[in-house]
């Protein structure tokens, strides 16, 4: 989504309303639900869709200032503590269109990046600007194949992959990866009533191992992945009880269904100076039934053992307190 160049957060409305609130959602809200309440009003309220209503602009600052706030673990423990205050003196993370950046400041983020500062970026408002007009280029990504590219920074490929309605009701994973340790994004089109594409979801890759990876799940059951960031933030906040606090990166990765049809996918080159090689692939989750129950076992497992090490560190408390 496109952003107004400037290296700082999503705007703070001048009369902030509470993130909840503007995004219809109650404080225990899981991360997936806020996520997808994010998806759903900031296509409804998204510059390119709304040029003849100047306050759909204003709606759409706010509801992505929020979202900044609640998709972030430690953004949102601070301000279910102490409100808006305690975000204005931690800080925001920076967020830049690179699109609009010269040689200069690209390095200048670059450096940012480098030195651990967190920079978010957004996706070039050319290429959303062709997708919504329908004049990229689309190609055919059969499920159960992959196919290899190299993006050029700041562009995209677009892929179409065409589903029947058993792998719709079997369910379908979308995964791109870089050997490379590229970054890029991995993209998400629905299709608009003028032929064209609209942006509906995208996710940076992160890295994984040796490589990088973005992925996205159109099933019908819950699957997670592990965020080593949010066990970071975890263990650095209470450090003498880093061992409860391992398996708190245990989050919810959004979930949905596609149905039978072709659906549009893009890969992002997200890099500051370079391509991004990656190897994007379409998988039906029938080809994996073993393997997708021996995954819903093990995720099971896991959140079980979190929940016993979050009541054995109550217990661990309240004993320390009484001695």
């Amino acid at each position: 989504m496109a952003s107004s160049g400037k290296m700082e957060g999503p705007s703070a409305p001048a009369l902030r309303r509470d993130p909840y609130e503007v995004l219809s959602v109650s404080r225990d809200s899981s991360d997936q639900e806020i996520k997808s309440a994010y998806r759903k009003l900031a296509l409804k309220y998204h510059p390119d869709k709304n040029a003849s209503n100047p306050e759909a602009s204003e709606l759409f600052k706010e509801v992505a200032y929020s979202y900044s706030i609640l998709s972030d673990p430690e953004k949102r423990r601070q301000y279910d503590t102490a409100g808006f205050e305690a975000l204005e003196n931690e800080g925001m993370d920076m967020e830049i269109d690179l699109s609009n950046l010269g040689t200069v400041n690209t390095m200048f983020a670059a450096l940012f990046s480098k030195l651990g500062v967190p920079i978010k970026t957004t996706v070039s408002p050319t290429v959303l600007e062709e997708a919504m007009n329908g004049t990229v280029t689309v190609r055919p990504l059969p499920v159960g194949t992959s196919a290899m590219g190299k993006v050029e920074k700041q562009s995209a490929h677009f892929f179409g992959v065409t589903i029947s309605e058993e792998q719709a009701h079997s369910g379908i994973v979308v995964r791109a990866t870089s050997v490379a340790q590229s970054k890029f994004k991995l993209l998400f089109f629905e299709q608009e009533v003028n032929g064209g594409y609209g942006l509906a979801l995208q996710e940076d890759s992160q890295k994984t191992g040796k490589v990088t990876s973005a992925g996205m799940y159109f099933l019908h059951f819950q699957v997670y992945r592990m965020d080593s960031t949010v066990n970071a933030l975890a263990m650095a906040k209470d450090p003498e009880a880093a061992f409860f606090k391992r398996l708190e990166g245990l989050q919810p990765c959004e979930v949905s269904t596609l149905k039978p049809g072709t659906h549009i996918f893009a890969v992002y080159g997200d890099n500051f100076f370079k391509p991004a090689s990656y190897t994007i692939e379409a998988m039906c989750a029938k080809s994996y039934e073993d393997t997708t129950e021996r995954l819903k076992e093990i995720e099971a497992k896991i959140l079980e053992k979190r929940t016993d090490l979050r009541q054995f560190e109550t217990e661990y408390r309240k004993v320390t307190l009484t001695e």
